[in-house]
Parts: C-alpha cells; sequence; structure tokens
C-alpha cells in the first residue's frame, strides 16, 4: 500500500479506534461487561468494515477510475446495509448487550466518515497531472526524422 493510502487510512482508523475506546468505557460504566462487550464488538466490527471498504475504493481509484464515484457510492451503500443486517442479527442476542453494540457501531461509522471527510480535505491532490505537460513536451520537441 502506498504511504499516501497508509496515511488516509491512518488518519481515518485511529480517530475512529479512540471513539471506540470512549464507547467500551462509557457502555462499561452503564451496562456492565457484556456493554463493553459489545460496544468493542461493534467499534471493531466498524474499523473492519470501513477499513476494507477504503482499501477497495482506493484500489479501484488506481485500476478503473472511471468507476470510481459509482464504486464509492455503491460501496457505501453495500456497507451500511451490511451494518444493518448485522444490527438485526444481533439485536436478540445473550453475548453482549445488543443497545450499546449498535450505539458504539453508530458512532464508530460516523467518526469514520468525518475523518475520512478530513483526510480527503486535508490531502494534497493534483487535479492536473504536472508530469502529464511533460511528456506531451518532450513527444512534440522529440528527434524528427
Amino acid at each position: 500500500m502506498p504511504s499516501n493510502d497508509a496515511r488516509n487510512l491512518l488518519q481515518c482508523a485511529v480517530p475512529t479506534a479512540a471513539a471506540g475506546a470512549i464507547t467500551v468505557a462509557v457502555s462499561g460504566a452503564v451496562a456492565g461487561g457484556k456493554g463493553a462487550l459489545g460496544a468493542a464488538v461493534g467499534a471493531v466490527l466498524a474499523i473492519l468494515f470501513m477499513g476494507i471498504g477504503l482499501y477497495v475504493l482506493q484500489r479501484t481509484a488506481k485500476s478503473l477510475p472511471q468507476l470510481f464515484q459509482a464504486m464509492g457510492l455503491m460501496l457505501y451503500v453495500a456497507q451500511l446495509l451490511l451494518l444493518l443486517i448485522f444490527v438485526g442479527v444481533f439485536k436478540d442476542t445473550s453475548l453482549f448487550n445488543p443497545r450499546t453494540f449498535a450505539a458504539s457501531l453508530v458512532v464508530a461509522t460516523v467518526v469514520w466518515m468525518a475523518a475520512q471527510a478530513r483526510a480527503h480535505m486535508k490531502a494534497k491532490i493534483f487535479y492536473v497531472d504536472p508530469d502529464a505537460g511533460k511528456n506531451e513536451k518532450s513527444e512534440k520537441t522529440g528527434p524528427s526524422s
């Protein structure tokens, strides 16, 4: 993974993990051990889903740039649907507190999206490829036969 992609992933994962730790602490204080476990599962699940999604989106941007926007929209819809399915599947579980699970999942997802938007806004992304002009000039001024 190139350093820019890794930096982008790190800028999203760290705030989300911090928010997950806070939700685990709050859930543990409010709902006990099962609440903390539910919050931890929710935060880890959100980080996993969003991280995999970001990786897939970055790979798509490099290999098929014409599909980037459509892939991004489809990916976010798929992620939210999968997270909704997980909330529905685990709503009656006795393994952990489903309310803290759902709350942590939502908090981690919102924090990830906000961090991703911030990382994108702070990234130095060229609007025009600066090397493209050099290549065109060298082709035009190349040796003539």
